[in-house]
Protein backbone atom coordinates (compact mmCIF):
# COMPACT_ATOMS: atom_id res chain seq x y z
CA UNK A 1 0.00 0.00 0.00
CA UNK A 2 2.83 2.39 0.89
CA UNK A 3 4.53 1.70 -2.47
CA UNK A 4 1.31 2.42 -4.38
CA UNK A 5 0.73 5.71 -2.61
CA UNK A 6 4.39 6.69 -2.78
CA UNK A 7 4.60 5.99 -6.52
CA UNK A 8 1.47 7.97 -7.39
CA UNK A 9 2.34 10.85 -5.05
CA UNK A 10 5.90 11.07 -6.36
CA UNK A 11 4.64 11.29 -9.93
CA UNK A 12 2.18 14.07 -9.01
CA UNK A 13 4.89 16.03 -7.22
CA UNK A 14 7.53 15.76 -9.94
CA UNK A 15 4.99 16.42 -12.69
CA UNK A 16 3.37 19.48 -11.15
CA UNK A 17 5.99 21.29 -9.03
CA UNK A 18 7.75 23.57 -11.57
CA UNK A 19 11.32 23.35 -10.25
CA UNK A 20 11.06 19.53 -9.94
CA UNK A 21 9.74 18.92 -13.46
CA UNK A 22 13.24 18.86 -15.07
CA UNK A 23 14.38 16.35 -12.43
CA UNK A 24 11.36 14.16 -13.14
CA UNK A 25 12.02 14.33 -16.88
CA UNK A 26 15.48 12.85 -16.31
CA UNK A 27 14.90 10.47 -13.40
CA UNK A 28 11.52 9.11 -14.62
CA UNK A 29 12.78 7.48 -17.84
CA UNK A 30 15.83 6.14 -16.00
CA UNK A 31 13.66 4.42 -13.39
CA UNK A 32 11.46 2.90 -16.11
CA UNK A 33 14.57 1.61 -17.91
CA UNK A 34 15.90 -0.19 -14.83
CA UNK A 35 12.58 -1.95 -14.08
CA UNK A 36 13.60 -5.14 -15.95
CA UNK A 37 16.97 -5.19 -14.16
CA UNK A 38 15.38 -4.97 -10.71
CA UNK A 39 12.79 -7.59 -11.71
CA UNK A 40 15.57 -9.94 -12.82
CA UNK A 41 17.41 -9.44 -9.53
CA UNK A 42 14.36 -9.98 -7.32
CA UNK A 43 13.45 -13.17 -9.19
CA UNK A 44 17.02 -14.42 -8.90
CA UNK A 45 16.94 -13.84 -5.14
CA UNK A 46 13.56 -15.57 -4.86
CA UNK A 47 14.51 -18.55 -7.04
CA UNK A 48 17.64 -19.16 -4.95
CA UNK A 49 15.28 -20.41 -2.23
CA UNK A 50 13.64 -23.09 -4.41
CA UNK A 51 14.22 -26.77 -3.75
CA UNK A 52 14.46 -28.71 -7.04
CA UNK A 53 12.47 -31.63 -5.62
CA UNK A 54 9.47 -29.33 -5.12
CA UNK A 55 9.36 -28.22 -8.76
CA UNK A 56 6.72 -30.55 -10.13
CA UNK A 57 3.37 -29.86 -11.83
CA UNK A 58 0.23 -29.97 -9.70
CA UNK A 59 -3.34 -30.66 -10.90
CA UNK A 60 -4.42 -27.09 -10.13
CA UNK A 61 -1.83 -25.79 -12.59
CA UNK A 62 -3.81 -27.30 -15.44
CA UNK A 63 -7.25 -26.51 -14.02
CA UNK A 64 -6.37 -22.81 -13.85
CA UNK A 65 -5.09 -22.85 -17.42
CA UNK A 66 -8.35 -24.42 -18.56
CA UNK A 67 -10.32 -21.74 -16.68
CA UNK A 68 -8.21 -18.97 -18.25
CA UNK A 69 -8.76 -20.40 -21.74
CA UNK A 70 -12.53 -20.83 -21.24
CA UNK A 71 -12.96 -17.29 -19.90
CA UNK A 72 -10.90 -15.90 -22.79
CA UNK A 73 -12.93 -17.84 -25.37
CA UNK A 74 -16.18 -16.62 -23.79
CA UNK A 75 -15.02 -13.00 -24.04
CA UNK A 76 -13.91 -13.51 -27.66
CA UNK A 77 -17.39 -14.81 -28.52
CA UNK A 78 -19.05 -11.81 -26.85
CA UNK A 79 -16.69 -9.35 -28.56
CA UNK A 80 -17.31 -10.82 -32.02
CA UNK A 81 -21.08 -10.48 -31.50
CA UNK A 82 -20.82 -6.88 -30.27
CA UNK A 83 -21.57 -4.09 -32.75
CA UNK A 84 -21.28 -1.13 -30.37
CA UNK A 85 -17.74 0.28 -30.65
CA UNK A 86 -17.60 1.60 -27.09
CA UNK A 87 -18.74 -1.70 -25.59
CA UNK A 88 -16.30 -3.53 -27.84
CA UNK A 89 -13.46 -1.33 -26.56
CA UNK A 90 -14.39 -2.03 -22.93
CA UNK A 91 -14.64 -5.77 -23.56
CA UNK A 92 -11.23 -5.79 -25.22
CA UNK A 93 -9.83 -4.28 -22.05
CA UNK A 94 -11.43 -7.02 -19.95
CA UNK A 95 -10.22 -9.67 -22.40
CA UNK A 96 -6.58 -8.59 -22.12
CA UNK A 97 -6.81 -8.64 -18.31
CA UNK A 98 -8.01 -12.26 -18.41
CA UNK A 99 -5.67 -13.64 -21.07
CA UNK A 100 -2.46 -12.11 -19.64
CA UNK A 101 -0.02 -14.66 -18.18
CA UNK A 102 0.99 -14.58 -14.54
CA UNK A 103 3.31 -11.80 -13.42
CA UNK A 104 6.87 -12.92 -12.68
CA UNK A 105 6.74 -10.98 -9.40
CA UNK A 106 3.87 -13.22 -8.25
CA UNK A 107 6.53 -15.57 -6.86
CA UNK A 108 7.72 -12.85 -4.48
CA UNK A 109 4.22 -12.10 -3.16
CA UNK A 110 3.47 -15.83 -2.91
CA UNK A 111 6.55 -16.33 -0.75
CA UNK A 112 5.61 -13.39 1.49
CA UNK A 113 2.10 -14.83 1.93
CA UNK A 114 3.48 -18.24 2.88
CA UNK A 115 2.79 -20.05 -0.40
CA UNK A 116 5.01 -22.35 -2.45
CA UNK A 117 7.49 -20.49 -4.67
CA UNK A 118 8.45 -23.72 -6.45
CA UNK A 119 4.85 -24.51 -7.32
CA UNK A 120 4.30 -20.94 -8.53
CA UNK A 121 7.44 -21.11 -10.69
CA UNK A 122 6.31 -24.28 -12.47
CA UNK A 123 2.88 -22.70 -12.97
CA UNK A 124 4.44 -19.62 -14.59
CA UNK A 125 6.34 -21.82 -17.05
CA UNK A 126 3.11 -23.66 -17.98
CA UNK A 127 1.11 -20.42 -18.18
CA UNK A 128 3.60 -18.81 -20.55
CA UNK A 129 3.70 -21.87 -22.82
CA UNK A 130 -0.11 -21.77 -23.02
CA UNK A 131 0.04 -18.02 -23.66
CA UNK A 132 2.34 -18.56 -26.65
CA UNK A 133 -0.40 -20.69 -28.21
CA UNK A 134 -3.64 -18.92 -27.32
CA UNK A 135 -2.60 -15.31 -28.06
CA UNK A 136 -1.82 -15.93 -31.76
CA UNK A 137 -5.04 -17.93 -32.07
CA UNK A 138 -7.43 -15.57 -30.27
CA UNK A 139 -6.10 -12.07 -30.99
CA UNK A 140 -7.01 -12.15 -34.72
CA UNK A 141 -10.61 -12.97 -33.70
CA UNK A 142 -10.76 -9.93 -31.43
CA UNK A 143 -9.11 -7.41 -33.77
CA UNK A 144 -7.69 -8.33 -37.16
CA UNK A 145 -4.13 -7.11 -37.50
CA UNK A 146 -1.88 -7.89 -40.46
CA UNK A 147 1.15 -7.43 -38.19
CA UNK A 148 0.23 -10.27 -35.80
CA UNK A 149 1.45 -13.56 -37.19
CA UNK A 150 1.77 -16.73 -35.16
CA UNK A 151 5.56 -16.54 -35.22
CA UNK A 152 5.65 -12.87 -34.21
CA UNK A 153 3.37 -13.46 -31.21
CA UNK A 154 5.22 -16.59 -30.10
CA UNK A 155 8.61 -14.89 -30.31
CA UNK A 156 7.36 -11.85 -28.38
CA UNK A 157 6.10 -13.98 -25.50
CA UNK A 158 9.15 -16.27 -25.65
CA UNK A 159 11.50 -13.30 -25.36
CA UNK A 160 9.63 -12.07 -22.29
CA UNK A 161 9.66 -15.53 -20.69
CA UNK A 162 13.38 -15.98 -21.33
CA UNK A 163 14.40 -12.63 -19.88
CA UNK A 164 12.19 -12.54 -16.79
CA UNK A 165 11.79 -16.23 -15.93
CA UNK A 166 14.17 -18.71 -17.54
CA UNK A 167 17.43 -16.77 -17.13
CA UNK A 168 17.03 -15.84 -13.43
CA UNK A 169 15.80 -19.38 -12.66
CA UNK A 170 18.75 -20.99 -14.47
CA UNK A 171 21.24 -18.63 -12.84
CA UNK A 172 19.75 -19.32 -9.40
CA UNK A 173 19.95 -23.11 -9.85
CA UNK A 174 23.56 -22.85 -11.06
CA UNK A 175 24.46 -20.57 -8.15
CA UNK A 176 23.14 -23.11 -5.64
CA UNK A 177 25.63 -25.62 -7.01
CA UNK A 178 28.61 -23.35 -7.66
CA UNK A 179 28.45 -20.77 -4.84
CA UNK A 180 26.28 -22.37 -2.13
CA UNK A 181 27.54 -20.07 0.62
CA UNK A 182 26.43 -17.01 -1.36
CA UNK A 183 22.96 -18.42 -2.02
CA UNK A 184 22.68 -19.47 1.63
CA UNK A 185 23.34 -15.87 2.62
CA UNK A 186 20.69 -14.66 0.16
CA UNK A 187 18.15 -17.10 1.61
CA UNK A 188 18.80 -15.66 5.06
CA UNK A 189 17.83 -12.18 3.80
CA UNK A 190 14.11 -12.97 3.87
CA UNK A 191 12.73 -9.61 2.78
CA UNK A 192 15.28 -8.63 0.12
CA UNK A 193 13.11 -9.73 -2.82
CA UNK A 194 10.05 -8.15 -1.24
CA UNK A 195 11.74 -4.75 -0.95
CA UNK A 196 12.83 -4.96 -4.59
CA UNK A 197 9.21 -5.69 -5.53
CA UNK A 198 8.07 -2.64 -3.55
CA UNK A 199 10.60 -0.50 -5.43
CA UNK A 200 9.31 -1.73 -8.80
CA UNK A 201 5.71 -1.34 -7.66
CA UNK A 202 6.23 2.34 -6.80
CA UNK A 203 7.61 3.04 -10.29
CA UNK A 204 4.87 1.06 -12.07
CA UNK A 205 2.15 2.74 -9.99
CA UNK A 206 3.34 6.22 -10.94
CA UNK A 207 3.65 5.28 -14.62
CA UNK A 208 0.20 3.64 -14.66
CA UNK A 209 -1.42 6.62 -12.95
CA UNK A 210 0.14 8.93 -15.55
CA UNK A 211 -1.26 6.87 -18.44
CA UNK A 212 -4.74 6.83 -16.90
CA UNK A 213 -4.62 10.55 -16.16
CA UNK A 214 -3.85 11.42 -19.78
CA UNK A 215 -6.34 9.01 -21.36
CA UNK A 216 -8.40 10.55 -24.19
CA UNK A 217 -11.60 8.57 -23.48
CA UNK A 218 -14.85 10.14 -22.32
CA UNK A 219 -15.65 10.00 -18.59
CA UNK A 220 -18.20 7.15 -18.66
CA UNK A 221 -16.06 4.86 -20.82
CA UNK A 222 -13.01 5.61 -18.69
CA UNK A 223 -14.99 4.78 -15.54
CA UNK A 224 -15.92 1.36 -16.96
CA UNK A 225 -12.31 0.75 -18.02
CA UNK A 226 -11.13 1.54 -14.49
CA UNK A 227 -13.79 -0.31 -12.49
CA UNK A 228 -14.29 -3.52 -14.49
CA UNK A 229 -10.65 -4.59 -13.96
CA UNK A 230 -11.36 -4.49 -10.21
CA UNK A 231 -14.26 -6.93 -10.68
CA UNK A 232 -12.08 -9.12 -12.91
CA UNK A 233 -9.22 -9.09 -10.38
CA UNK A 234 -11.50 -10.06 -7.48
CA UNK A 235 -13.06 -12.84 -9.58
CA UNK A 236 -9.72 -14.28 -10.70
CA UNK A 237 -8.16 -14.18 -7.24
CA UNK A 238 -11.27 -15.85 -5.78
CA UNK A 239 -11.38 -18.59 -8.44
CA UNK A 240 -7.68 -19.27 -8.04
CA UNK A 241 -7.96 -19.58 -4.26
CA UNK A 242 -11.03 -21.83 -4.55
CA UNK A 243 -9.36 -24.21 -7.02
CA UNK A 244 -5.98 -24.21 -5.29
CA UNK A 245 -7.60 -24.70 -1.89
CA UNK A 246 -8.77 -28.15 -2.98
CA UNK A 247 -5.11 -29.12 -3.30
CA UNK A 248 -3.84 -27.26 -0.23
CA UNK A 249 -2.28 -24.41 -2.21
CA UNK A 250 -4.84 -21.61 -2.16
CA UNK A 251 -2.17 -18.90 -1.73
CA UNK A 252 -0.08 -19.85 -4.78
CA UNK A 253 -3.15 -20.56 -6.93
CA UNK A 254 -4.79 -17.26 -6.02
CA UNK A 255 -1.69 -15.32 -7.04
CA UNK A 256 -1.24 -17.51 -10.12
CA UNK A 257 -4.61 -16.63 -11.62
CA UNK A 258 -5.02 -13.15 -10.16
CA UNK A 259 -1.61 -11.46 -10.41
CA UNK A 260 -1.08 -10.63 -14.08
CA UNK A 261 1.86 -9.62 -16.26
CA UNK A 262 0.09 -6.50 -17.45
CA UNK A 263 3.26 -5.07 -19.00
CA UNK A 264 2.98 -7.77 -21.67
CA UNK A 265 -0.76 -7.16 -21.85
CA UNK A 266 -0.37 -3.43 -22.39
CA UNK A 267 2.26 -3.97 -25.09
CA UNK A 268 0.08 -6.51 -26.93
CA UNK A 269 -2.96 -4.23 -26.69
CA UNK A 270 -1.14 -1.18 -28.02
CA UNK A 271 0.49 -3.21 -30.80
CA UNK A 272 -2.35 -5.41 -32.01
CA UNK A 273 -5.69 -4.33 -30.50
CA UNK A 274 -7.28 -0.93 -29.88
CA UNK A 275 -4.57 1.08 -28.04
CA UNK A 276 -7.24 2.79 -25.92
CA UNK A 277 -8.06 -0.59 -24.37
CA UNK A 278 -4.62 -0.54 -22.69
CA UNK A 279 -6.18 1.57 -19.91
CA UNK A 280 -7.84 -1.57 -18.52
CA UNK A 281 -4.66 -3.62 -17.89
CA UNK A 282 -3.10 -0.41 -16.59
CA UNK A 283 -5.90 -0.11 -14.03
CA UNK A 284 -5.55 -3.83 -13.27
CA UNK A 285 -1.97 -3.14 -12.11
CA UNK A 286 -3.26 -0.82 -9.40
CA UNK A 287 -6.14 -3.08 -8.34
CA UNK A 288 -4.09 -6.30 -8.18
CA UNK A 289 -1.44 -4.62 -6.08
CA UNK A 290 -4.06 -3.09 -3.80
CA UNK A 291 -5.41 -6.62 -3.30
CA UNK A 292 -1.86 -7.83 -2.65
CA UNK A 293 -1.34 -5.05 -0.10
CA UNK A 294 -4.54 -6.00 1.73
CA UNK A 295 -3.54 -9.68 1.71
CA UNK A 296 -0.13 -8.87 3.15
CA UNK A 297 -1.74 -6.73 5.87
CA UNK A 298 -4.16 -9.56 6.67
CA UNK A 299 -1.32 -12.09 6.80
CA UNK A 300 0.66 -9.83 9.12
CA UNK A 301 -2.30 -9.38 11.46
CA UNK A 302 -3.89 -12.84 11.47
CA UNK A 303 -0.98 -15.10 10.55
CA UNK A 304 -2.48 -16.42 7.31
CA UNK A 305 -3.58 -15.12 3.94
CA UNK A 306 -7.31 -14.36 3.33
CA UNK A 307 -9.31 -17.48 2.37
CA UNK A 308 -6.22 -19.62 2.86
CA UNK A 309 -6.81 -23.35 2.88
CA UNK A 310 -4.02 -25.81 3.56
CA UNK A 311 -3.83 -29.48 2.74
Amino acid sequence: MVSLVFGITSYMVFANVPFLVPVGDVVGPFLVDILPVVLFMLLYVTFCKIQIKDMRPRPWHFWLQLIRIVLSLLLVCIITLTTDNTLRLILQGVFICVICPTAAAAAVVTEKLGGSVASMTIYMVIANVVTMVIIPLLFPLVERSPDLSFIVAVMAVLRNVTLVLVLPLALALISRKVVPRFTDRLRQMKNLGFYMWCFNLAIVSGLTFRNILYSSMDASTLAWMLLLPLAVALLLFAIGKAVGGRYGESVAAGQALGQKNTVVGIWLTVSYLNPLAAVAPGAYVLWQNLINALQLWYKEKYGKAPLERRG
